[in-house]
């Protein structure tokens, strides 16, 4: 910067100093709701931005994520009782355990791909999903994206805590053999019994001290989380292998496909689109953990680590079932049930540790994947007084209790088939913001504008970007018969319908990548084309006081920071 610019840029900070010295301060609020967000109100927070600290590029003192913590973090994802279980749903549909392994490996390796293309505006820029969707959605209408998001991330929540709950009542279990029967003093209209609902309150308690962590510094606890886990899977087969090896009957393994032809080929594409599904929300918040790397190469080793380390707990899923086959005349297909039959006084000891294993895995899951991401969209939507702490605090409090999961997993199965298929507006997103960064804007986003409410990425006064409109109502539409008839099956629904349902994920990928991208192309937003303009990699103390609204902000050319 010249150092005219620069005077001038300092003389407008002081005039805008003095300007507020003179203003008139504002009245204090009177009522006690405006003394409550008085008292609330973040200091870091920035009306004109629409930001705070948590939303603001991240700084380079807490970039302090390396390659290695993004293996760990995906490996620590996986390693968790619902990895374990992938498998079981793949098989009861028709699949052999060959075919099921094969799946899970394929819907692992084509996801692992767009979440890592999805994770590289976070590694450039340091911004996270509700930032950067500014660019192709428009500034007002990316918060209706991060909402859809952020039901995503809240209603999982709940459903991950129901698992860590049982993992809980797996522990009382074994070290009190008698809570198994301790009376239920609750109706049966509440959906849960006492003992579990001990278990819900116990497991919640477990997971409000994690909350508090500052995401940086949450590498730690998958670090730890990888080297407590994976003990436990391969101590669980290991016993299972060995009980089993001796004993006649019939073998899992020796099971072929129970369906063939167009209906083995349909029963596959349903299984992939399950499972790529389960990775949407990834694929539209990768960078609210990428942003903390310092490297853009850091991402690749996603590419690895997710594939191998889910493939590597489904197999410990399938050997396991083989083997209860055998030793319990029964397919034990979750971990936690088969811990529970281990009830001699060294079993309940080994019981004990490996559902303390996956106590932990659990929190570490439910954070990764749902209450970090619930609380970067919280955080957009309310800037001024939610900051990623208080917006996992707020997401645990909705998903866990406001929810109730219990109800949701025992009656409303109707509304959970509705949330197992959001994947069809996540995938059309996902495929948005891969068009827009890399085919359209080709990796170039100016972070200055990213948080100007009227700047280039507002496109109109309203806020929002018609071409998104247009590919985003492509992509989902066309898949809403197949995704009702899943809902309700008696609602009739062409073949036809049901099996491009089937292809969600990839129609709604493709099919909104590719309109929007032929948008621009035709219809190009010129003002938005720019060159890269980066937060400074070290920052220094003559750009904190030249921008006024902290180094992190507004940035440097991008190759002057590559030479940085």
């Amino acid at each position: 910067m010249a150092v005219a610019d620069i005077e001038k840029t300092v003389q407008v900070s002081a005039s805008e100093e003095l300007t507020d010295d003179l203003a008139s301060p504002k009245p204090a609020p009177t009522t006690a709701w405006g003394k409550f967000l008085k008292k609330i109100e973040l200091k870091s927070s920035n009306s004109e931005r629409l930001s705070n600290e948590d939303l603001d590029p991240v700084p380079w003192e807490r970039r302090t994520w390396r390659w290695y913590n993004l293996a760990l973090y995906w490996i620590s994802d996986a390693f968790a009782p619902g990895g374990w279980r992938a498998a079981a749903s793949l098989m009861k549909i028709g699949l052999s355990w060959r075919w099921s392994l094969f799946n899970i490996a394929l819907a692992n390796i084509l996801i692992a791909i767009v979440i890592t293309l999805n994770a590289h505006p976070g590694a450039r820029y340091h911004v996270c999903f509700p930032v950067f969707s500014r660019v192709p959605f428009g500034f007002y209408f990316s918060y209706v994206m991060v909402f859809m998001r952020m039901i995503t991330g809240i209603f999982w929540y709940g459903i991950q805590t129901y698992t860590g709950a049982e993992c809980v009542r797996s522990l009382l279990f074994a070290i009190w053999p008698s809570f198994r029967n301790l009376p239920n003093h609750l109706p049966a209209s509440a959906n849960i019994e006492t003992n579990f609902m001990i278990s819900w309150f116990i497991y919640f308690l477990l997971c409000v001290p994690v909350h508090l962590i500052r995401v940086e510094n949450t590498r730690w606890y998958f670090m730890f989380k990888c080297c407590l886990v994976p003990i436990c899977g391969f101590a669980i087969m290991g016993w299972v292998v060995q009980a089993a090896d001796s004993l006649p009957g019939e073998s899992l393994f020796a099971q072929g496909n129970t369906v063939h032809g167009s209906a083995f080929t349909w029963a596959f594409m349903s299984a992939l689109y399950s499972n790529m599904g389960g990775g949407s929300t990834y694929a539209t918040n990768a960078s609210d953990y990428s942003r903390y790397t310092r490297k853009e190469y850091s991402i690749l080793f996603q590419l690895f680590a997710l594939p191998f380390s889910n493939i590597l707990m489904a197999v410990m899923g399938v050997v396991g079932a083989a083997g209860t086959l055998k030793v319990y005349g029964e397919i034990l297909w979750d971990p936690l049930l088969l811990i529970d039959h281990w009830t001699s006084r060294g079993g309940r000891a080994a019981a004990a540790f490996c559902a303390i294993a996956f106590i932990v895995a659990q929190v570490g899951q439910n954070i990764s994947a749902n209450s970090i991401a619930a609380a970067n969209d919280l955080n957009a939507i309310f800037p001024k007084y939610i900051n990623i702490r208080r917006g996992q605090i707020i997401a645990a409090l909705l998903g866990a209790w406001a929810l109730t999961p219990w109800n949701i997993l025992t009656s409303a199965t109707a509304f959970l088939s509705f949330m197992s298929g959001y994947s069809i507006w996540l995938s059309s997103i996902a495929g948005i913001l891969f068009s827009d960064y890399w085919l359209v804007h080709k990796l170039k986003y100016d972070v200055r504008e990213l948080y100007n409410t009227h700047g280039i990425y507002r496109y109109n006064k309203w806020g929002f970007n018609w071409r998104s409109v247009v590919a985003f109502t492509c992509g989902w539409v066309p898949l809403l018969p197949g995704f009702i008839n899943s809902i309700n099956p008696n609602i009739y629904v062409v073949e036809g319908m049901v099996r491009l349902y089937y292809l969600g994920f990839f129609y709604g990928f493709f099919c909104a990548a590719l309109v929007y991208w032929a948008l621009c192309h035709f219809f190009p937003q010129e003002e938005t084309y720019v060159e890269a303009v980066l937060p400074p990699g070290k920052p220094s103390d003559e750009e904190e006081i030249i921008d006024g609204i902290g180094s992190d902000v507004v940035g440097s050319d991008y190759e002057i920071e590559k030479k940085a």
